[in-house]
């Protein structure tokens, strides 16, 4: 009977019966190290070079084609796959039959020559092989003709909770997290080759603060204090601004206590940098040579993002808000009423609740009416100073703009950044005021953060910031419209 009509217990069992043969013959399925010589690829792309020669090769075995006297098998390693030839006459009759007992999962070490079958596939004859780790349970089953797999792991969920089964039945998932890797490593190189200084923040918080969100609560034993896991880095980056390090950077995961869909996940990588004597425009031409740079380390300056052709190779649009919004809404937003704009919203079909303030639905419809529209690189600039808290005052003397630009790309915000508020006091009153809307209610609004500002009261020079987020521009240059598909372990529902 094949192993897709016994139940998982009976494959299991079968499979512990195996491992007792194996150690009753004085196998060890466990042992403690091997030493490849070889990869796979490597084989294959060297075989001229390689061929009649000895080869080492550990991995997985994804394929077994048991015979009388000789067999073939798969092994996959990091590289890919590769064939190799066992008969009984070659390795003994005991080695043979411990082959035997093989099953598709087993991890085995694999010396031989290489040469070529008749049918013309590169091969490993097999002259030793070894048994490095039996696997009891079994992988799904995939079914594959001619080379190409069409009953594959797919279903979204058990490939997300169960992501060493998406490496192994899907091995195209692990190019995207190569990428990552890739990407994070060249901004890292692109900020440290800048004068930029990478540092570590409080993950642990006494209080939260740099973004409106609603925090992770915990406690602290021995402190008896409740602590917030953080929502943002800038508040203690900009201290070491004002403690004198002009160019910082962190590179963290982050946390906020919010809703999640195919641009959010609880726990998410964000990049934030800090400038002395730099302003918003200084920090927009840095990111887009950034995110250029990113894209052409992994050949992605053009990209199909979910049926969107993203051009990263122009310079990026530069746009005010307010002109954005005027043109979506045929109305001048930069100074009017609480009513006035809700009837704006109205008008627009857009529902707004009755408890909201300005910035709010300002917020409201630029999320409804002009950020699904901006399709290619975007800079959002001059914001309202009323959902810009921490950014400061525009230069052109306008009392209700701050200079900060958020960037979009395909519809999705990318990042966003200010020239930073450096005022001690212009920041306590804007703290004061988002705790006012706090105490009325609004749960992602910031709390007055007295050291801080404590801290700026020190003096904090000119300075440009940003925060990008990495799991999103992972997504972007790898061609992934879920964010789950770019985290190796997402968040999940519990399946109880």
């Amino acid at each position: 009977m094949s192993d897709e009509h016994k139940s998982l217990q009976q494959i299991i069992d079968f499979r512990l019966e195996k491992l007792k043969k194996l150690r009753e013959d004085g196998v060890n399925p466990y042992p403690t190290k091997y030493e490849p010589t070889h990869k796979s690829e490597s084989i294959k792309s060297n075989y001229d070079e390689l061929e009649g020669k000895t080869v080492k090769i550990a991995g997985r075995v994804m394929a077994i084609r048991k015979m009388g006297k000789a067999s073939f098998a798969q092994i996959m390693d990091s590289e890919g796959r590769i064939q190799f030839f066992i008969k009984r006459d070659d390795v003994g009759e005991e080695s043979y039959t411990h082959f035997k007992l093989l099953d598709i999962g087993d991890f085995v070490g694999v010396e031989g020559y290489v040469f070529t079958t008749k049918t013309g596939e590169i091969s490993i004859h097999t002259d030793a092989i070894t048994i490095l780790a039996k696997s009891i349970r079994p992988l799904p089953v995939v079914k594959e003709k001619d080379g190409e797999v069409f009953d594959a792991f797919t279903d979204k969920e058990q490939r997300y909770r169960n992501r060493h089964l998406d490496l192994i039945l899907n091995p195209k998932v692990k190019d995207t997290f190569v990428k990552r890797a890739a990407i994070i490593k060249t901004i890292r190189n692109f900020l440290d080759d800048r004068g930029f200084l990478e540092v570590e923040t409080p993950v642990l918080q006494p209080l939260y603060g740099g973004a409106n969100a609603r925090p992770f609560t915990t406690h602290h034993n021995t402190l008896d204090q409740t602590l917030y896991l953080r929502i943002a880095d800038e508040l203690y980056l900009k201290r070491l601004i004002i403690g004198g390090i002009d160019r910082v950077y962190e590179l963290s995961k982050d946390f906020r206590n919010e809703g999640m869909d195919r641009n959010h996940n609880p726990e998410f990588t964000m990049l934030e940098f800090y400038w002395a004597y730099a302003d918003y425009e200084d920090c927009m031409d840095l990111v887009e040579k950034m995110v250029r740079e990113a894209a052409e380390k992994v050949g992605a300056l053009q990209v199909d993002w979910g049926g969107l052709d993203i051009d990263l190779s122009k310079p990026f649009a530069r746009i005010p808000m307010l002109e954005l919004l005027k043109e979506a809404t045929g109305n001048d937003l930069g100074n009017v009423t609480d009513d006035e704009i809700r009837s704006v919203c109205i008008d627009n079909n857009i529902s707004v609740d009755a408890t909201w303030n300005y910035g709010q639905m300002l917020d409201e419809l630029m999320s409804k009416l002009v950020e699904p529209n901006l399709i290619q690189p975007t800079f959002i600039i001059d914001y309202p100073k009323a959902i810009s808290p921490l950014a400061k005052a525009h230069r052109n003397g306008d009392p209700n703009l701050v200079e900060r630009y958020e960037l979009f790309i395909g519809g999705a915000e990318f990042a966003n950044s200010f020239s930073e508020l450096n005022d001690p006091i212009d920041q306590r009153e804007r703290l004061e005021a988002q705790a006012a809307l706090k105490e009325k209610g609004d749960e992602e609004a910031q709390p007055v953060d007295e050291q801080f500002i404590q801290a700026m009261e020190c003096g904090m020079p000119p300075t440009g910031g940003v925060g990008i987020g990495i799991d999103r521009l992972t997504m972007l240059l790898t061609g992934n419209r879920w964010i789950k598909d770019v985290i190796l372990f997402p968040a999940m529902r519990s399946e109880n």
